[in-house]
């Protein structure tokens, strides 16, 4: 079996498995969450007559483009969702075939996941923006996505104006801090996925080439689920 069936395998018996072991450590507080990224600022206040500082983590700013169905949507049409972001091209002939698939794969995951279980999935929505929207229309998007078998309602591929796709990513999921200041300002080609909470505070970041990154962008993604659902009373376990 390659590496790219195994991958597979991995993330569709994950979602589901690590599902029900996280949410018996999630109880007994045993499970790590994913670690913020990018304090903006402290605030400091008294409770019981001592100081607690609490940190205010970067929050993704709105950003409104176009999807794959020429609809213009927002990351506000996504309130209380874990987002899983990539960025790619449909020309693109070296890392972005592999990006897509590995994106479908954690699509189909979910998909398997709902099949077993009866889950909701629509906890997450992929987004993948075109870093060549001049060429990417929303009718080259549309095919791309059909030959890649997108879900469109929880996948949406984006184009716009390039200034706007570019500054959200340089200023907003900041890739130039995570590649060390190398990004192109000019042209955007990265590997990375980037993991978004419900609050659309980055807790992620990971290679979009490699198995084990995404295995654990995948329970990661479990656990932002849990994370969201935490105050809610539970039925089972």
């Amino acid at each position: 079996m390659g590496k790219k069936s195994i991958l597979a395998l991995c993330l569709a018996v994950l979602l589901p498995v690590t599902s029900y072991l996280l949410v018996r450590g999630f109880s007994s507080g045993a499970v790590e969450m994913p670690r913020r990224y990018y304090p903006d600022s402290v605030i400091t206040r008294i409770v019981d007559g001592k100081q607690k500082d609490d940190t205010v983590w970067h929050k993704v700013q709105n950003v409104t483009l176009t999807n794959q169905l020429g609809k213009q949507v927002s990351l506000d049409d996504i309130q209380g969702k874990i987002i899983v972001a990539d960025f790619f091209f449909t020309r693109c002939p070296s890392i972005c075939p592999t990006l897509t698939k590995n994106m479908k794969r954690l699509q189909d995951g979910l998909r398997l996941r709902d099949i077993k279980t009866n889950n909701d999935t629509s906890f997450v929505q992929f987004l993948s923006f075109s870093v060549d929207p001049e060429r990417d229309s929303v009718p080259v998007l549309k095919r791309y996505a059909d030959r890649n078998g997108v879900n469109h309602d929880i996948w949406w591929m984006l184009t716009g104006p390039k200034k706007t796709i570019y500054d959200f990513a340089i200023n907003e999921i900041k890739l130039a801090v995570q590649d060390g200041g190398t990004v192109d300002s000019n042209f955007i080609h990265t590997e990375r996925f980037v993991l978004l909470d419900r609050n659309h505070v980055i807790r992620g970041y990971y290679n979009g080439l490699d198995s084990v990154a995404m295995a654990k962008l995948a329970e990661d993604m479990t656990l932002l689920m849990l994370e969201k659902d935490k105050t809610k009373k539970r039925k089972i376990f």
